[in-house]
């Protein structure tokens, strides 16, 4: 089993970790995960994405956490806080994503977690988030306790430029 490490990054890391985080991104899009992005994706084609996500942790507007493996940056979550001013107790959970080949090792349950510890920290209490239609992603949340929402059909294009719906999601942190 190897070594596995969460960390939420500063926005020094963030920009430091752009390579790696990169690269996952390429790895998930020519996966086929519909993530927001078209195929061919390269490592170089998401630093662009990657450097706006290290403003927006500058920014103090979105929370960037990492899964290490064995010193390794191979998963990533974002959690979005930066709300308009009548949603200060929610958050959008974006780009669960785990490189391929670290797959079935719980990253993401990992990220999925933390997330959720962080969430909480900055008193978000209402969390959203959406996937592909169809993807495994629908029952990783599921079985996480996220509730579903409803679908939204031809929502997005999958990286092979076909249609895909997106699942809408929501879990509530309250204890109420």
């Amino acid at each position: 089993m190897p070594n596995i490490t969460i960390r939420t990054l500063t926005p020094s890391e963030a920009t430091a970790a752009l390579p790696a985080l990169a690269d996952i991104l390429s790895d998930c899009v020519e996966g086929g995960a519909s993530v927001g992005f078209m195929s061919p994706y390269t490592q170089q084609d998401a630093i662009p994405y990657w450097q706006g996500v290290a403003k927006a942790v500058a920014e103090g507007n979105t929370v960037l956490i990492t899964a290490e493996t064995d010193g390794e940056i191979l998963g990533t979550v974002q959690l979005g806080i930066g709300m308009m001013p009548n949603q200060p107790h929610r958050a959008d959970l974006k780009k669960l994503l785990v490189h391929r080949k670290a797959r079935g090792l719980g990253l993401s349950r990992l990220l999925m977690d933390a997330a959720e510890a962080e969430a909480i920290k900055h008193r978000r209490h209402v969390l959203v988030l959406d996937t592909a239609t169809g993807s495994p992603a629908e029952t990783i949340y599921e079985k996480y306790g996220w509730q579903r929402v409803g679908v939204i059909p031809k929502y997005a294009l999958m990286p092979d430029g076909s249609y895909c719906g997106s699942t809408f999601f929501y879990k509530s942190l309250a204890s109420d």
